[in-house]
């Protein structure tokens, strides 16, 4: 397998095939973490396979997670054991064979509040944690749990108001840039074979008779109209599953509900810990999660049924998650000290449950009527097992063809072979490079074993060695890349999701945007009104989620996000 570019014309390639008139096996609908899931599972098979999103790779809720790769420590409590065994043995997997560059350890502290039964209690629970990764015979790289007496706590965790605890447990698991993944595997899809394009909306659904053949397609980019005929579709769309069903007229065997879970992000500066730090709420948990040169904070679990494409922070959400932080730190958080926030919606099967937070987070496949699956639910975490659950129900019926068992946990995403060799190589890579140490494991840890690509862009273009402005972790460099290997095709894209510019700067991207602007011209074609037009809707944007932010509840951040539209419209 050679790693294929997501250039602008690979995409043209793709379209083309998609649009020749041949009967693909598979054409999947959606291009989040499962979506993308499915046409890696599919395509490594032997079938032929297409994967179409509306917006960009992961704009939905597959670029707005905790971005933790974990077991759900909390689902032992609920005593739903197989769920969490089954997301510990796919931790292990993706740290040790999938995407050991992208997922990553990380300690968690768990600050114990009453003496004599809680530390037990927790204990235990956080033993069986450990041995549920044990038998999963994938727990090499993750260490076992700790009990901390008070004062160790403190020394980890200095941060932490003293009498806020009588002890801690601390544990581990991992983490992951959720948007990068998501476009690893699409990118490791493109690699094996399927046809893959962004900005592409299905308006609607092939026919014969009661069975789906295949679907009509709009290149959103250019208002080209096409159809892509295929033996089987599979609906991947998360919170628009139901949206989508509605396009084949069936009204599904079951329903999504969306929730949501907002996130903040503080300098590292600001909360004094080694350790990120997992609280219980009155409702669910709430991690302080480490992130490069920030703090990751969240979440929260709301019901939401207003706009999906852009699910809208509030004023309320903000305050929810300062508070129940500033009960355990010595020094509180306020508002000044918010660098980014981010929603996302988690795609819950429903239920008769009144709260969200009490909603199955696994999945469930269904197949409504004859050429149609659909997947739904789940999490992050396991989603190579939903696809894999839903190309079995497709292939189940599918004519013509002998496809092979699914082999995705002895395939590994793009970047990962040679990872480690050239980890231990960094040095060298940075002696080579004339970059610094610290940038090279940075890129190591973004592109794994296709840093190569990245480096081979700044030897020819040396000032492609600059950082953004305003966003220094990253460089110039990567900009052209996300455009010529990594399907970005507008600012959004580069700044939201190749980089995390958007969340992790204080201006939230927005210095960097004229800079970003004009190296993606050089590769897409812009003009200077393109280039002009990108800019305004990205600082439009940007204005439109600080407003949201100040208003007092969902209702009126909705309407306040809603306020700037997307730089290439859905409709």
């Amino acid at each position: 397998m050679q790693p294929v570019a997501l250039s602008p014309g690979t995409r043209e390639d793709a379209l083309t095939a998609l649009g020749s008139g041949r009967e693909l096996d598979i054409l999947v609908v959606g291009g989040g973490v499962v979506g993308a899931g499915c046409a890696l599972d599919a395509v490594t098979r032997g079938l032929s396979v297409g994967l179409v999103e509306s917006r960009d790779w992961a704009s939905g809720t597959s670029s707005r997670s905790s971005k933790l790769i974990h077991g759900g420590l909390r689902y032992l409590e609920m005593l739903d054991f197989r769920l969490v065994q089954e997301a510990l043995k796919e931790r292990g997997l993706l740290i040790q064979k999938l995407a050991p560059h992208l997922v990553r350890p990380v300690k968690f502290l768990y600050p114990l509040k009453h003496r004599f039964w809680e530390r037990p209690y927790v204990g235990a629970g956080v033993l069986l944690y450990d041995t549920m990764g044990v038998t999963s015979g994938n727990s090499r790289g993750l260490p076992h749990h700790r009990h901390l007496s008070r004062r160790h706590a403190l020394r980890e965790v200095p941060a932490l108001k003293a009498d806020s605890l009588v002890g801690a447990v601390q544990y581990y698991d991992a983490q992951v840039d959720d948007a990068r993944h998501t476009m690893t595997v699409v990118r490791t899809a493109a690699a094996y074979g399927a046809h893959v394009a962004n900005r592409t909306k299905v308006t609607g659904f092939l026919r014969q008779g009661e069975r789906v053949t295949g679907a009509r397609i709009t290149d959103l980019e250019n208002g080209r109209e096409f159809e892509v005929h295929a033996k089987q579709v599979i609906n991947a769309t998360g919170v628009w599953t139901d949206d989508t069903q509605g396009l084949a007229d069936t009204r599904g065997q079951f329903h999504v509900r969306a929730s949501k879970g907002v996130h903040l992000l503080v300098p590292r500066d600001r909360v004094n810990s080694q350790s990120g730090l997992i609280l219980r709420t009155e409702t669910s948990v709430l991690f302080v999660i480490p992130w490069g040169r920030h703090w990751l904070i969240g979440t929260t679990d709301t019901d939401w049924d207003l706009d999906k494409n852009h699910p809208a922070v509030s004023a309320k959400d903000i305050d929810y998650l300062l508070e129940h932080c500033n009960r355990v730190l010595a020094t509180p958080l306020t508002r000044d000290d918010v660098e980014g926030v981010y929603a996302g919606l988690r795609p819950l099967l429903s239920g008769d449950a009144a709260e969200t937070s009490k909603l199955s987070r696994e999945h469930l496949v269904g197949h409504p009527v004859p050429g149609l699956v659909v997947i739904a639910g789940g999490k992050y975490t396991t989603y190579r097992v939903m696809a894999k659950d839903a190309v079995d129900e497709a292939v189940r019926t599918l004519e013509g063809t002998q496809p092979g068992p699914s082999v995705t946990d002895e395939v590994p995403l793009v970047g990962a072979d040679g990872y480690h060799a050239l980890w231990n190589r960094r040095q060298r890579l940075a002696e080579g490079s004339g970059l610094h140490v610290a940038r090279v494991e940075h890129l190591l840890n973004r592109y794994g074993s296709l840093i190569g690509e990245v480096l081979e862009l700044i030897r020819a273009n040396p000032e492609l060695a600059e950082p953004l402005p305003g966003a220094d972790d990253y460089l110039l460099a990567e900009v052209v890349y996300a455009v010529t290997h990594e399907g970005a095709r507008h600012l959004d894209d580069v700044l939201t999701r190749r980089t995390r510019a958007s969340i992790e700067s204080w201006d939230r991207g927005v210095a960097a945007a004229p800079v970003v602007a004009a190296l993606m011209a050089a590769h897409l074609g812009w003009d200077a009104q393109q280039v002009s037009n990108e800019i305004e809707h990205y600082a439009k944007r940007v204005e439109a989620e600080r407003a949201a932010q100040h208003q007092p509840d969902d209702a009126t951040a909705d309407a306040a996000r809603l306020g700037a539209p997307d730089i290439v419209p859905l409709h």
